[in-house]
C-alpha cells in the first residue's frame, strides 16, 4: 500500500488553547485580549495558507531495519528498536502543511510582526502534528478494513531525531518513501522543506509493546517527555 493523501485543512486546525499553550501560556492563566486576538488571527492565517498533504507507504520489517539503521548513528539502545521488531505492521510517512505557511511566518518576522509570527509558527507546528495524526488514523482505518486492526492493537508514530533515532535516518527514509512527490524534500542538514513537515514510521502492534520507561540516557535531554501522554493514549484506545 502506497497512498498520497490530501487532507482537508478544516480537519487539522488547532484550537486557540493549543496555540496559547504552544506559546508557553499555562491553561490556568487567562490571556489578555491582545494575546487572544493574536492567537485567533494566527489560526485564521494558518487556515488560509495551509495545504496539508501527506504520503504513506507500508514497509516490511527487513526493509525498515535498513531504514532505521540509517547512517549507523542511532543510540545503542532505543525504544523503537524493540517496538518495531515486535510489531504487526509498519508504514513510512511524511506530511506537510505546505510552503505558503512557512513563507508567511518568515514574512511576518521580516516585517517585525514578531508576536503574530510566533503565534503562527505555533499554529503551523500544531497543524503539522495534527496532519501526521490524520495519516495515523488513515492507516489504522486501512488495517481495519483488511481485518488487521482491532481493540487489542495500538498505533504510534516515531520520527528521526527523537527517542534515540538519529536525525540522519531521514536520508534512508526519504530514499524509500520518495516524498518529493508531494513537495517534501530533504536538506543536507536532514531538515525538511517545507519546514512545517513531519516524517517517520507508524508502528502498529499489540498495545503492550508500546510501554516503556523514559529512563534511557537521552531522555534527560527531552524537554516534554510527551511519550508519556502518547503511551497512555495508545493503552486507552
Amino acid at each position: 500500500m502506497r497512498r498520497t493523501i490530501s487532507i482537508p485543512p478544516k480537519y487539522v486546525v488547532p484550537s486557540i488553547d493549543a496555540v496559547l499553550k504552544g506559546q508557553g501560556i499555562p491553561e490556568a492563566v487567562t490571556p489578555d485580549e491582545t494575546t487572544t486576538r493574536l492567537a485567533q488571527q494566527s489560526i485564521s492565517i494558518y487556515r488560509d495558507h495551509s495545504d496539508p498533504t501527506g504520503i504513506i507507504m507500508e514497509i516490511s520489517k527487513p526493509d525498515f531495519t535498513e531504514v532505521y539503521r540509517g547512517g549507523g548513528k542511532n543510540e545503542e539502545e532505543t525504544p523503537l528498536d524493540k517496538i518495531y521488531k515486535a510489531s504487526d505492521s509498519l508504514a513510512l510517512f511524511a506530511v506537510t502543511v505546505g510552503e505558503s505557511v512557512s513563507a508567511k511566518i518568515s514574512g511576518l518576522f521580516r516585517e517585525d510582526e514578531f508576536a503574530l509570527g510566533s503565534m503562527l509558527d505555533s499554529a503551523a507546528s500544531l497543524g503539522a502534528e495534527m496532519a501526521a495524526q490524520a495519516l495515523e488514523t488513515f492507516y489504522a482505518g486501512y488495517l481495519k478494513e483488511s481485518g488487521r486492526f482491532d481493540s487489542t492493537v495500538g498505533v504510534m508514530q516515531f520520527s528521526p531525531g527523537y527517542c534515540g533515532w538519529h536525525m540522519s535516518g531521514q536520508k534512508k527514509l526519504f530514499q524509500h518513501l520518495r516524498p518529493d512527490e508531494v513537495g517534501i524534500t530533504l536538506r543536507e542538514s536532514f531538515l525538511m522543506q517545507p519546514l512545517k513537515s513531519i516524517s517517520g514510521v507508524i508502528v502498529v502492534g499489540a498495545k503492550e509493546i508500546f510501554e516503556f520507561d523514559d529512563d534511557f540516557p537521552f531522555c534527560s535531554d527531552c524537554d516534554t517527555h510527551s511519550c508519556r501522554d502518547r503511551i497512555e493514549a495508545v493503552l486507552n484506545q
